[in-house]
């Protein structure tokens, strides 16, 4: 890959990260032309033998793939002297090293800031923790579930007697990763400016009140309560009809309707003489019934039409089966197929952004554990007795 033609090109980023979090931080790095080294135990990152949702792969499985496309694996033992020497080899060639070790055993490792900077100060250094790395609450796990439960936002949609619904993606562990994207990038533009590098911490629960920044200022700004409301409705502080509603046969998606005109199409005069800001928050459960009732009686097809129409917000609700063939999703290329060595033709979401000048691409699939370590010790400038030695120790391994 050309490191010129790349934004990342030249920058060589050190992966030390597992699950998810580091892991998708890393890869959009790596998308950007970075050269990104996974480094990982020798009997390979965790991940590698956690299946998500089932989905084994022949020697490589989903989920893995899905976080480690564009890197490099070097699979060495960290805990032997002699792999802890390879890796401080390594960092002195790296400009970003990045971590998400429980509170530590970076320290334990000999792989914490301190010692790093000493070898490379100019280092980016970027960890991940939970719930950060001092404090009460620094040595519980920081889960994806967990966090979103802890970060206030699961009392903002459903019903008040039923319990909170959590977002059924790995919500928590996506923004964190992007949080440390961001941060890299920033810290990367700092160095450029003044040659310091730096230490940079991130952690999920953070990650997930940052990105409630409109919620949870019309709590302390506005003094408004966070209430939950007994009929569809998918945001506590948004008037309604906000949510998905049931059709005929299926399911629509509906926000912020103009209440007269929401009248006229859905044959509801009852909404006729309401105010959306005024009665949208202080009858909620009265407009959200009104309009549950209306739109059972026809289906999605025919409201989509008859409200787009006259300019109501609305749209479908896909399911992954309807995603892969949406025509936008077609259009924009949001997925991209590629061919990976043991596990044939593999398609996976792609790149979140566009460059006219450098775009971003798969230049490299997700790595077998230790694929690279050769390639890696070689460049380290090691003679090929020395890495043979290494191997018959068991210090590095390679398939």
């Amino acid at each position: 890959m050309d490191g010129a033609m790349n934004i990342l090109g030249g920058y060589r980023v050190l992966d030390l990260s597992v699950a998810m979090a580091g892991p998708l931080a890393a890869m959009r790095l790596g998308d950007l032309g970075a050269d990104v080294v996974k480094v990982e135990p020798v009997s390979g990152e965790w991940q590698r033998h956690t299946s998500a949702g089932g989905a084994v792969g022949n020697e490589v499985n989903a989920s893995f793939l899905s976080l480690n496309r564009n890197k490099r694996s070097l699979a060495v033992d960290l805990k032997s002297e002699e792999g802890r020497e390879l890796l401080y080899e390594l960092v002195r060639t790296a400009d970003v090293f990045l971590q998400n070790y429980r509170p530590g055993v970076a320290a334990r490792l000999g792989v914490d800031y301190e010692t790093l900077r000493a070898l490379k100060p100019s280092l980016v250094y970027v960890s991940i923790s939970g719930y950060g790395e001092t404090g009460p609450y620094s040595d519980w796990p920081g889960q994806d579930l967990l966090v979103q439960a802890m970060s206030g936002a699961l009392f903002s949609a459903g019903r008040p007697d039923e319990p909170p619904v959590a977002a059924p993606y790995f919500l928590a562990d996506a923004v964190t990763a992007y949080t440390a994207f961001e941060g890299v990038l920033a810290a990367l533009l700092h160095r450029e400016r003044t040659g310091e590098g730096q230490l940079v911490q991130v952690n999920m629960l953070d990650a997930v009140i940052a990105l409630q920044m409109q919620e949870l200022s019309v709590h302390t700004v506005g003094g408004v309560p966070q209430t939950r409301s007994d009929e569809v409705h998918a945001h506590s502080y948004i008037r309604a009809p906000y949510g998905i509603f049931t059709t005929a046969d299926g399911y629509i998606s509906l926000a912020f309707a103009n209440l007269p005109v929401l009248a006229e199409v859905l044959d509801a005069p009852q909404l006729a003489g309401l105010d959306a800001e005024r009665d949208g928050f202080a009858r909620r459960d009265e407009i959200a019934a009104a309009v549950s009732a209306a739109l059972r009686r026809e289906t999605t097809e025919h409201w989509l039409l008859k409200l787009r129409e006259r300019g109501v917000w609305c749209g479908p609700v896909l399911s992954y089966d309807d995603l892969r063939t949406d025509p936008q999703v077609l259009h924009n290329e949001s997925f991209v197929t590629y061919e990976h060595p043991t596990e044939g033709t593999v398609t996976t979401p792609g790149f979140p952004y566009r460059f006219s000048r450098t775009p971003a691409e798969v230049h490299r699939p997700a790595p077998l554990v230790g694929e690279h370590t050769d390639e890696l010790l070689t460049e380290l400038g090691l003679s090929p007795a020395k890495r043979r030695a290494l191997f018959e120790r068991g210090a590095v391994v390679s398939p």
